[in-house]
């Protein structure tokens, strides 16, 4: 009689080196860095698309803002209505435009891609700010100069002449990208994809896995 063949013990030596991932897993990497890459082009898109919507919230602004009427006496530079609220007015003007930009970027956004990503929203919070600051700092230069001692003498004395335009609270920088947030969030939520569902009845245990 021959004695029976006994298996090969296993391998257990703890330093030798794990297998080498299957063609699946490489597979996977590529596609994960490939998304990345994906979230990164897109967010710098949107970076840059919504800062130079700033431009266009300066221009507006110019346009829509109430002016500061000022006049000299050749002394000094008053108010010509001490009681007028077109300072605060400027304000508030500022604040309804980047809301309405913030509403129509985060729109636009999600429009370019549905399934949004931290990078795409990050890029657009970070481009609703930067593109407050570019419209605050060109409306200030198109509107009325700042150098209102100079403005005055160009003018004459007793002739009136609009303050410059100025952002007096400068949390309203923030009015865009709280816009774009919540109206992202929103649509987000109304209007995202969905991940599928699990079956709630299981595996069929009668089908090919179950016999």
């Amino acid at each position: 009689m021959t004695a029976p063949l006994n298996p090969p013990p296993p391998n257990d030596d703890p330093w030798q080196a794990p297998p080498p991932p299957g063609p699946g897993a490489r597979s996977g990497e590529r596609g994960e860095r490939g998304e990345l890459r994906a979230d990164i082009r897109d967010g710098v898109a949107v970076l840059l698309a919504v800062t130079a919507l700033g431009a266009a919230l300066g221009l507006l602004w110019v346009l829509l803002a109430p002016r500061v009427p000022l006049i000299s006496d050749g002394q000094a530079v008053f108010l010509r209505n001490t009681e007028g609220e077109a300072a605060v007015g400027a304000d508030g003007v500022f604040a309804l435009l980047a809301l309405a930009f913030g509403a129509v970027s985060a729109a636009g956004v999600f429009w370019y891609r549905r399934r949004g990503g931290i990078v795409l929203v990050v890029a657009l919070a970070l481009g609703g700010v930067l593109g407050s600051v570019l419209a605050w700092r060109l409306g200030v230069w198109l509107g009325p100069t700042p150098d209102v001692v100079a403005h005055a003498k160009a003018v004459g004395e007793g002739v009136a002449f609009d303050a410059p335009l100025k952002l007096g609270a400068k949390g309203m920088l923030l009015a865009w990208s709280l816009a774009a947030m919540l109206v992202h969030l929103s649509l987000t939520a109304l209007f995202g994809p969905r991940d599928p569902e699990p079956d709630p009845a299981g595996p069929d245990p009668f089908g090919p896995a179950g016999i």
